[in-house]
């Protein structure tokens, strides 16, 4: 099988292709990756001489490129390439206009001009944000109506409509999977997590938005990478499928978890002022994929942190070049050479 992946030296894709080269070793994958502030080649440098790995710069908005990619032949695409920071987002919407709705729209019509004569499955993988904020009680499901609160939420949700849209008017074979918050190795660290984990690592301060009440549920990338392989495989086109780590928490928590594995005083957390639209509680109803396809997460968020927690200690040199912003030269340098 021979896959396009797109985002794929990003935090999850490059968690996936490892993931996906490792489980099936007579696949092939092709990389697009605009390498972006948050797109690394780092993650996947110990592949790059894989014979089964290729991958190439490149703007899933430009059309000749995709086009040329999708006509070479290819049995799937996993669509991971996306602007995903929602505080970026609220400062400036234009790229997340451009890469997660336009660049979208490319993919699939990269698709329709070869369907149905080559027949590729997509794999959109959105985000649990299309929803909007929850309650106290409840969960998404996957007929909710969407409620995007945030220009990055409001872009997904606008790519979820144009993959829905294409399925309907053309019958190409599209799958949509909404993931809740995803945390582990590779992680850039504005995210949560890795933010937390490297400022304890380093005494400093741990941000927390608000009075850190709000409520994320946390899904180890592993477990989400086996997802994705299975709704790959055995997913019904057409269809939806909410994936979730079945770990409902509060980011105070999850700051006061870091700093106990740590062994830091809980003096280092800094409560800040909330952002404009800050989504209350996020919780996923997956019983529909566990029921079809039988996945269910097998990581525990004490297992998963701990886990994480040890990959930042022992990859310092990673984090560091990126939060003191040497890993753009790294990158570059790197890609010059190939």
């Amino acid at each position: 099988m021979k896959l396009l992946v797109t985002g794929g030296c990003g935090f999850i894709g490059s968690n996936f292709i490892r993931y996906c080269l490792t489980s099936h070793p007579d696949y092939m994958i092709i990389n697009v990756d605009k390498l972006t502030y948050a797109g690394n080649l780092e993650n996947l440098s110990d592949l790059s001489n894989s014979p089964r790995y290729h991958f190439i710069k490149g703007d899933i908005a430009e059309s000749k490129l995709m086009d040329d990619l999708v006509k070479q032949g290819v049995d799937a695409i996993i669509n991971f390439a996306a602007e995903s920071h929602v505080d970026r987002s609220i400062e400036d919407p234009n790229a997340f206009i451009r890469t997660n709705i336009f660049g979208t729209f490319v993919i699939l019509e990269a698709i329709r001009k070869v369907f149905p004569k080559q027949k590729i499955r997509l794999l959109h993988i959105s985000t649990d944000e299309v929803y909007g904020s929850l309650s106290e009680t409840g969960a998404f499901k996957e007929d909710m109506p969407l409620a995007p609160n945030s220009p990055y939420s409001a872009s997904k949700a606008s790519a979820d409509m144009l993959v829905r849209a294409y399925h309907q008017t053309y019958g190409i074979s599209a799958i949509i999977t909404r993931c809740s918050n995803n945390f582990g190795p590779y992680q850039f660290p504005e995210k949560l997590i890795p933010l937390l984990i490297s400022n304890a690592i380093e005494d400093k301060e741990l941000p927390i938005y608000g009075d850190g009440m709000h409520v994320r549920d946390w899904i180890y990338v592993e477990d989400h990478c086996r997802a994705l392989d299975v709704v790959l495989h055995h997913g019904k086109e057409g269809e939806i499928y909410n994936i979730g780590g079945r770990s409902e928490l509060p980011n105070l928590y999850v700051a006061k978890t870091i700093l106990n594995k740590l062994g830091k005083p809980f003096s280092l957390i800094r409560f800040v002022s909330d952002r404009p639209g800050h989504d209350r509680r996020y919780a996923m109803d997956f019983s529909k994929i566990e029921r079809e396809l039988g996945w269910r997460p097998l990581i525990s968020f004490e297992e998963g942190i701990s886990l994480t927690i040890e990959w930042y200690k022992t990859h310092q040199e990673w984090w560091r070049r990126i939060k003191t912003g040497e890993y753009l030269e790294y990158y570059n340098r790197m890609y010059k050479n190939r």
